[in-house]
């Protein structure tokens, strides 16, 4: 087989990471980081079933950037306040914001992963997605959608506001000790590997990391206290101690606490209460949240943006009718970015059986299956959502959101084509 049509030499030929060179020393940090808690506790029996779940616990809340708003985006679902529960969550309800008292949830132009950017979802309860749901309908990941509206949308083009997220205005010594002294970590911070580093880095102790992108990206664990160690026995904190402690630090690194929205959850069974903070741009969240995990011993876990949002002047934006035909251009990559919670209990709950023989031949000139889902559109509302530049810098451009017949959500630009750079780079 020749490197042509080699399928294995064809992906490496595509990765967007071929040409990258490793940091001196990274296998090692990784390896020192990987084992840190294994050499701890090297001399204690270890619970396996609480460890496997501390892992993936972990590993979802180790996700940073642009995953922070993907997952944020998932749990709710497009309605705004309201988390998307799978079975065996429970949210907060008093934490809950309803359509009319805040905020309209935030747009994303990111399709609904979860885990690192660019990587497709677990299947399974926590995210509610089944192999039925991936292969029939592809929400958003290059399946085919054929979409309709029942009736014509706006056809008047508009103008509206760009921001961005002010990086260079927060990294600096000061905005990050104020981060890191809100979260006890003891330090100077130094910028080390692309980051702003506060702390060992030994795994053992409480460390503190500031990506140096558009967002100023952080991400906060503590490994001093394990929140699972209660087995069956764990009772989180309340919501209003998961809100309160996200508040408290948003004050220490000069934040308005007031400038955000709330929303929290918590799982059944776990020992930790997650809080959301929402930034606000004229009535709606943006899809960039700070995430607090908060146990009885006090904060697990931190991430969110340093920068704040400043104005970038004014767009020209298409008509809603022009962005319903961008759906079925492929330069503007049609996907849902939020998926409707009832289709997802729906795909959750069909049985299937193991086969137990191979499929009988099909007839000759059989039709070959090609699935189109049909979308029908039902509404629209022009928002803002974040678009990553390839500089670093993080832009939050004008956004239309098409709501369709089953309550899920598709996002395209709504920037006009004049101010769109097609290059590919």
């Amino acid at each position: 087989m020749t490197d042509e049509l080699d399928p294995i030499s064809r992906l490496r030929a595509v990765d967007p990471a071929l040409d990258v060179e490793a940091s001196e020393g990274l296998v090692d940090r990784i390896v020192d980081s990987a084992t840190a808690h294994e050499r701890r506790d090297a001399d204690t029996a270890v619970d396996l079933g609480a460890e496997r779940a501390r892992r993936r616990r972990k590993r979802i809340l180790a996700s940073t950037g642009v995953a922070a708003s993907i997952v944020a985006a998932l749990a709710i679902g497009g309605i705004a306040g309201y988390a998307l529960v799978p079975e065996g969550r429970e949210t907060a309800a008093e934490d809950a914001v309803n359509d009319e008292e805040g905020a309209a949830p935030p747009i994303t132009l990111d399709g609904p992963r979860g885990g690192a950017e660019g990587a497709a979802p677990e299947l399974g309860a926590d995210t509610g997605l089944t192999t039925r749901s991936l292969n029939d309908f592809e929400y958003g990941y290059g399946g085919r959608n054929a979409f309709h509206a029942g009736a014509l949308f706006s056809s008047a083009a508009t103008t509206a506001t760009g921001y961005a997220y002010d990086g260079p205005s927060s990294s600096n010594v000061e905005t990050v000790s104020a981060l890191a002294a809100a979260l006890d970590v003891d330090g100077v911070p130094e910028i080390r590997d692309g980051s702003w580093v506060v702390g060992a880095e030994d795994g053992v102790s409480p460390s503190l990391s500031v990506y140096l992108d558009g967002t100023l990206s952080f991400f906060y664990y503590d490994p001093t206290f394990d929140p699972w160690a209660c087995g069956d026995d764990c009772d989180p904190p309340t919501a209003d101690a998961a809100v309160g402690a996200l508040r408290d630090v948003l004050a220490e690194v000069g934040r308005d606490p007031d400038a955000f929205e709330y929303t929290s959850e918590t799982w059944g069974g776990s020992s930790t209460h997650m809080a959301y903070a929402w930034p606000v741009i004229d009535g709606q969240r943006l899809d960039q949240p700070w995430i607090l995990e908060l146990a009885q011993e006090g904060v697990y876990s931190l991430q969110g943006g340093l920068s704040s949002v400043v104005p970038l002047g004014e767009y020209a934006v298409v008509s809603a009718q022009e962005a319903f035909e961008r759906l079925s251009d492929p330069r503007f990559g049609a996907q849902m970015t939020a998926l409707p919670y009832a289709e997802r209990e729906e795909d959750a709950a069909v049985d299937w059986s193991p086969p137990t023989a191979a499929p009988e031949l099909p007839p000759d000139g059989a039709a070959l299956s090609w699935p189109v889902d049909d979308v029908e559109l039902v509404s629209v509302r022009l928002g803002w959502a974040s678009r990553w530049q390839s500089d670093g810098n993080v832009l939050v451009v004008p956004t239309y959101a098409f709501t369709d017949a089953g309550g899920g959500t598709w996002s395209v630009i709504a920037v006009a084509e004049s101010r769109l750079d097609f290059a590919v780079e």
